[in-house]
C-alpha cells in the first residue's frame, strides 16, 4: 500500500516505528522513534541558544582614523561591535592569532560609521575574501578553516 494511502496519526511516542530504506542491509527495515532521535543527537551540533553559533560580543569604539582594533585572542566566536566616532580614511581589525584559532570558529564585524580602507591582519592566517572598507551599518563574517590556516568571507 503507498504511504499516501497509510491511516494518519496526530502524535508521536518514542516506540513508534518508521519505515526507512537501510543502506547497510540494502533492504527495508523499521527504526523506532527512539532510536532516529539518538541518531539525530548523536549527528547534529546545535549550540544552546539555538542553530545559530553562539558569539561572545566584543565592543571597540576607536576615535582616530588609523586605529587598529584587535579581536580577543583565543577559540571562541565573537561579535565585534564597531562603534567609531566618526567615518574614518582608515583601520585595521586584527583577528585571533592562528595558534588559537579553532577549526569553524567565526568572526562577525559591525560597524556603525564608514571605513574607507579596512585591513583584516590574518595574524599568522590567510585570508580570503575579506572586504577592504566598509559602509555605515555595515557587516561581514569570517570563517576559520584549519586545514588551509585560512578565514574565509562567509557573509
Amino acid at each position: 500500500m503507498p504511504i499516501s494511502q497509510l491511516t494518519r496519526i496526530d502524535s508521536l511516542a518514542l516506540g513508534d516505528v518508521l519505515a526507512i530504506g537501510s543502506a547497510n542491509f540494502g533492504d527495508d527495515r523499521g527504526a523506532a522513534l527512539s532510536v532516529l532521535l539518538t541518531f539525530l543527537q548523536n549527528n547534529l551540533t546545535i549550540s544552546g541558544s539555538g542553530a545559530f553559533a553562539d558569539y561572545a560580543t566584543q565592543y571597540a569604539a576607536p576615535s582616530a582614523t588609523g586605529f587598529s582594533v584587535q579581536i580577543t585572542d583565543g577559540p571562541a566566536n565573537t561579535q565585534m561591535i564597531l562603534t567609531p566616532v566618526a567615518d574614518y580614511a582608515a583601520g585595521t581589525i586584527i583577528l585571533p592569532a592562528a595558534t588559537n584559532a579553532i577549526d569553524k570558529q567565526e568572526i562577525l564585524v559591525n560597524s556603525t560609521h564608514a571605513v574607507t580602507t579596512l585591513t583584516i591582519d590574518g595574524n599568522g592566517a590567510n585570508v580570503a575574501g575579506e572586504p577592504s572598507s566598509l559602509a555605515a551599518n555595515d557587516y561581514f563574517r569570517l570563517r576559520y578553516d584549519l586545514p588551509g590556516n585560512t578565514w574565509y568571507r562567509v557573509g
